[in-house]
This record gives structure tokens, sequence and C-alpha cells, in this order.
């Protein structure tokens, strides 16, 4: 069974940082590549940026040069840097492993 709990949401202004961190349980952790997605409201789910086992990483188009996903191994923990923050950053933001296991997600609100 592996659990994924995610943390470090909340309301930030436009411009500001957060950072999201996701602790997964079990053993899949340090062999998986590892995701974001986040759903803004009445939109589709979304990949964000995902990280192989090996720190590969891949952005969606709208974060790159500001997002930045890492990961420590020894932690078992992910992690989503996000810089210079919009209002349209807006949504929950969900961390992934490998199907079929979801975090319960973290809102992350960019507003003045």
């Amino acid at each position: 069974q592996v659990q994924l709990v995610e943390s470090g949401g909340g309301l930030v202004q436009p411009g500001g940082s957060l950072r999201l961190s996701c602790a997964a349980s079990g053993t899949i952790f340090r062999a998986s590549t590892m995701a974001w997605y986040r759903q803004a409201p009445g939109k589709e789910r979304e990949l964000v940026a995902s990280i192989t086992s090996y720190s590969t990483t891949k952005y969606a188009d709208s974060v790159k040069g500001r997002f930045t996903i890492s990961r420590d191994n020894a932690k078992n923990t992910v992690y989503l840097q996000m810089n210079s923050l919009k209002p349209e950053d807006t949504a929950v933001y969900y961390c992934k492993a490998p199907d079929p296991y979801w975090g319960q997600g973290t809102q992350v609100t960019v507003s003045s």
C-alpha cells in the first residue's frame, strides 16, 4: 500500500512563491517516476511536472522557468518549488506515483 501526503499549499500574492511537498510511504518511491498535476475549477486535471528515478524532469509549457520539481530519495519526498506565481496557477495540486496512487491534493490560491 502506498500513501502520498501533500503539504505546502496556501494563499499567496501574484509574484510570490510556494513549495509543495509530497511524502510517500511504501517501497515504490525510489524506482518510480513521480509527478505533480493540478486541477482548476471547471477544468481537466493537467500534468504540471514529472521527475524520473534518475531525476530527469519534464514541465508543462505554462510553468517552464517558474516551477522546479525535485526529489529526495532518502526522505521519500518529492517537491515542487513554485516561483513567480500567477492567478492562473490557482488550482488543487496533486502528487502522483505510478498508477493507481494519487495524493489527496493541496489547494494553491494566487490572489491579491
